[in-house]
């Protein structure tokens, strides 16, 4: 523990001598402001032009799962960055043979980030949403973005050779987070062409305000989750 401890201050210290980084980790926090000022006043301004009432209104807990989903990809794609960065000057190798291991490597940077984004999300959502979402929701949320966060992290780091590749895939593989938009938009069934995405679960659970679909978007991430973290295995063997 005092290894996996070291090493994620280690990943801190790193992060704030690198501005990229340390404005993408303050990112939430500016784009929960903006969201929670800008899109109400959009609102206002599209009904007053068009003359309809609540005109983004419908799509409130729309914005509010897409601002569950940026919370944790900003958290990990810090993590990523240094994942990439010390698997080029090939850090990674002579940590997985010290006391931290391969399993406490991993931990410190991909699951402590992973819990902090999923806490930090737990204390901003009920200050920036836009909807009324319950505990439970607000929970289930919380949990399925971070998810993502961690699958969308794999992802980068399994397919990226460096960090210039790790940010152009981190904006690609975003794209992900678009799931959400298919319970809204798309009739069904053609929807659930995007049921492989763990975000489309998160729209179905608030736009049918159901818990249960929670359960689908777990099991979806767990699959990405396996098929990526395979590919990452093999890819630093």
């Amino acid at each position: 523990m005092r290894a996996i401890r070291f090493s994620f201050i280690h990943m801190l210290r790193f992060v704030r001598k690198d501005m990229m980084l340390l404005a993408a980790g303050l990112s939430p926090f500016l784009i929960g402001i903006a969201m929670h000022l800008g899109i109400p006043f959009i609102d206002r301004q599209l009904t007053l032009f068009t003359g309809l009432q609540n005109v983004m209104v419908p799509y409130f807990g729309l914005f509010d799962i897409l601002y569950t989903a940026i919370t944790p990809v900003m958290f990990c794609f810090v993590a990523a960055m240094v994942m990439l960065e010390e698997h080029d000057d090939h850090i990674d190798r002579y940590l997985f043979i010290t006391e931290l291991g391969r399993g406490g490597y991993f931990v410190s940077r991909l699951m402590i980030p992973g819990i902090i984004a999923f806490l930090v999300t737990l204390i901003l959502l009920p200050i920036f949403g836009l909807s009324k979402l319950s505990a439970v929701d607000i929970l289930f949320l919380s949990l399925t973005g971070t998810l993502q966060g961690i699958v969308i992290t794999l992802l980068v780091v399994s397919l990226s050779t460096n960090k210039l590749e790790g940010m152009a895939l981190t904006k690609m593989s975003s794209l992900i987070m678009l799931g959400a938009i298919a319970p809204y938009f798309i009739p069904r069934p053609y929807g659930y062409l995007l049921s492989f995405m763990p975000s489309f679960w998160t729209g179905m659970m608030i736009t049918e305000n159901s818990p249960m679909f929670v359960i689908p978007a777990i099991i979806v991430s767990a699959v990405w989750m396996y098929i990526l973290w395979k590919r990452f295995e093999t890819k630093i063997r």
